[in-house]
């Protein structure tokens, strides 16, 4: 876990760099080369990098063991990021609409292969620390690497607008297509919209997680197949399974033989913990209630 954390961890310090970087090259070429995508593209950056400090800072915090103040740990410290992330993604959206929609009303700037170049570097970086950050993000479950991953991938869309934008406008400068100076707003609009449907999908898994909603049906179905495989296993009453940010809590009610002594019943309990979690790394607490069976009753679950 420690490994992987540090994985996480430095994941996410790469972005912060790499948005830092980005930033300065792109508002510094905006400004002097008077283009607005490349400016636009730039702000969006610097939103980045609030993001990505939020990141870091919830990943450092989730991985604190659990104390008397937050029995359960500090898990959903990234789902919180995430959440913020997922802020931060929808106001670029709209900020990204606002300029290209601003710009379709005004008269088309210049381009130049300096501004082509820079778009298309911020371009392929992102996409590399895309795939960077996902790979990473989905080994460890981590919901704050994930929400940095999806941020980069936002990136990609706004400066792949960037880039078909530029290539349009230099393309009609030099034939003659008027319409084609309006290529980069109407690639913006486009892209605005992808963001908000990512922003969208990232703010509602957090809440779903800090609103405590179950894990998905067939990750919930093996935890009840491992518990059948237990013989003194009766009858299962009920399970629960919700994410905590990067690790599940299991919560189990079950019913064994009423005539099983407490230290049997005990026995059995961290037979089943032992189980759930050697099947699902993920997994870091199962909480099992015993509840009495008699021979011969109905094998329903009963309310419990």
């Amino acid at each position: 876990m420690a490994r992987g954390h540090h994985s996480g961890i430095a994941a996410i310090w790469i972005s912060l760099i790499s948005n830092v970087f980005l930033t300065v090259m792109k508002i510094t070429a905006g400004l002097l080369l008077a283009s607005p995508v490349l400016l636009a593209d730039g702000v969006h950056n610097a939103g980045d990098i609030i993001a990505t400090v939020a990141a870091l800072t919830s990943s450092m915090i989730s991985n604190k063991p659990a104390d008397e103040d937050h029995p359960y740990g500090h898990g959903k410290a990234e789902v919180v990021a995430s959440a913020f992330v997922a802020v931060i993604l929808a106001l670029a959206a709209l900020w990204i609409a606002y300029q290209s929609i601003k710009a379709m009303f005004g008269p088309p700037g210049g381009e130049s292969w300096l501004a082509l170049g820079a778009a298309a570097l911020s371009l392929v970086w992102k996409q590399i620390l895309y795939a960077y950050t996902i790979r990473i993000g989905k080994a460890l479950n981590s919901k704050s690497v994930l929400a940095t991953a999806y941020d980069h991938l936002a990136d990609v869309y706004a400066s792949l607008a960037a880039v078909i934008g530029i290539g349009l406008a230099m393309l009609g400068g030099r034939y003659g297509w008027g319409w084609a100076a309006y290529g980069d707003p109407i690639a913006g609009v486009i892209v605005s919209l992808l963001v908000l449907k990512l922003a969208y999908e990232m703010g509602r898994e957090a809440v779903n997680v800090l609103m405590e909603h179950n894990v998905d049906s067939d990750r919930l179905a093996r935890y009840e197949e491992l518990l059948r495989i237990d013989e003194n296993v009766k009858r299962i009453d009920r399970v629960r399974a919700r994410e905590h940010g990067h690790y599940i809590i299991v919560d189990v009610r079950v019913g064994i033989p009423r005539e099983y002594t407490i230290q049997q019943g005990h026995d059995i309990s961290r037979q089943l913990k032992k189980r759930i979690m050697d099947h699902d790394p993920d997994v870091i607490e199962v909480m099992i209630h015993l509840n009495p069976w008699e021979d011969g009753e109905d094998a329903k679950p009963v309310p419990t």
